[in-house]
């Protein structure tokens, strides 16, 4: 896997419901190098710090292999790296192949696989409809929040290289489709609420599914 681009926001204003809301899903690709911060990465804007940044939400990245399946749904936007609300898109990433906790050395930065991005309204909303929420959970491919574990810049052309295999784990595929299952995989379930690269809050809302 490889870098392809580092994408950054500055707090753009949307209307929603009649109602201004700021957001940082408006990421443009950047020439310089990156920081990933524990937090957030640096100089990116994150509004709501209840649904984004923080220890398991630190940095998301996007495949470079998905753009034509939305390019060929929207056509008419405006197409760029970052228009996933991605900090890196990075080429040669399968969802279906990376596990949950797996980590990774990029750049000077060491970081670990955690949950995949769970669409809101604010996707809707650059994508000019709420149906894109639904034809996201559908396709299944969603990208990957990361935990930063050794803080460094990321640039363009970095490798992720694989440092440490998952035990068992799920893939970010598997984990993705049991978060929207209206009947859930006991055996995924059972997984995943035992893997401590998921948020403790969202094993525990897991465990309420446990048969």
């Amino acid at each position: 896997m490889q870098i392809v681009s580092t994408n950054i926001a500055k707090p753009t204003t949307i209307i929603f419901n009649s109602q201004e809301v700021i957001t940082g899903i408006y990421k443009t690709p950047t020439k310089q190098s990156i920081y990933l911060g524990k937090e957030n990465v640096k100089n990116d804007e994150v509004s709501d710090r209840k649904v984004h940044g923080g220890e398991f939400k630190a940095c998301y990245m996007f495949s470079a292999e998905q753009y034509p399946h939305w390019k060929n749904l929207y056509p008419h936007l405006n197409w760029q790296y970052g228009m996933l609300g991605e900090n890196l898109t990075v080429s040669g990433f399968d969802e279906s192949q990376v596990l949950i906790g797996n980590i990774y050395k990029v750049g000077n930065a060491l970081i670990q696989i955690t949950q995949p991005r769970e669409p809101c309204f604010k996707f809707g909303v650059k994508f000019g409809t709420q149906e894109v929420l639904k034809q996201f959970i559908n396709h299944g491919y969603p990208g990957t929040y990361v935990r930063i574990l050794e803080e460094g810049f990321v640039k363009t052309g970095d490798e992720l290289i694989l440092v440490e295999s998952a035990k068992k784990s799920l893939t970010t595929f598997e984990f993705f489709k049991l978060l929207f299952s209206e009947e859930k995989d006991q055996k995924l379930l059972k997984i995943a609420i035992e893997n401590d690269a998921i948020p403790l809050k969202k094993r525990l809302k897991l465990k309420t599914y446990l048969e």
